[in-house]
C-alpha cells in the first residue's frame, strides 16, 4: 500500500494543498503585485498539463509503463522525450508553479525547489539507474544527448 501512496502525483498534491493553505490562510497580504501573474500562471498550469498528456501519449504509444518504481520495457526516446528526459516531473512542477502564482501564494514560492528535490531523490535517480543498468550505452547516448529537465 506505502507504495502506491509514494507516487508523484502524490506528492504533488500534497504542494498544492500547502499552497493553498498558504495562500487561503497565511496570504498575510502579500500578492505578486502583477496582472501577468494570473496569465503567466494559467500558462503554466497549461503547459504543464499539456508535457505530461504528451508524455503518457508517447509512453503508452512505446507500450512501457509510466508507474516510477516499476522496469521499463522500452527506452522512450520520442515525442517530447527529445526535448527533456522527465516532461512529467517538469509539467509537475510547472503546474504547482502556475497555481502558486496564479493563487498569490508568494510564501510557498520556495516549495518548488522542494517538490523538484524530492522528486529527484525518491524517484528520478532510481528510474535512471534501473533505466542505466537496462539499456547501458543507448541511455548513456540518451542522456548526452537529452538534459534531464530543459
Amino acid at each position: 500500500m506505502l507504495k502506491w501512496v509514494d507516487m508523484p502525483p502524490v506528492w504533488l498534491a500534497g504542494a498544492i494543498g500547502l499552497a493553498w493553505v498558504q495562500k487561503t490562510h497565511y496570504s498575510l497580504g502579500l500578492d505578486f503585485g502583477l496582472g501577468v501573474a494570473d496569465l503567466l500562471g494559467g500558462l503554466l498550469v497549461g503547459g504543464g498539463l499539456l508535457l505530461m498528456a504528451l508524455a503518457v501519449y508517447e509512453m503508452r504509444r512505446q507500450k512501457t509503463t509510466i508507474i516510477p518504481h516499476q522496469d521499463a520495457d522500452k527506452l522512450v526516446t520520442a515525442g517530447i522525450f527529445k526535448r527533456t528526459r522527465n516532461p512529467i516531473y517538469l509539467g509537475d512542477a510547472m503546474v504547482l508553479a502556475g497555481l502558486i502564482l496564479y493563487w498569490d501564494a508568494v510564501l510557498a514560492l520556495p516549495l518548488i525547489p522542494i517538490f523538484v528535490w524530492i522528486i529527484e531523490k525518491r524517484f528520478i535517480i532510481g528510474e535512471e539507474d534501473r533505466l542505466r543498468r537496462k539499456f547501458r550505452m543507448t541511455y548513456a547516448r540518451y542522456c548526452d544527448e537529452v538534459r534531464r529537465w530543459i
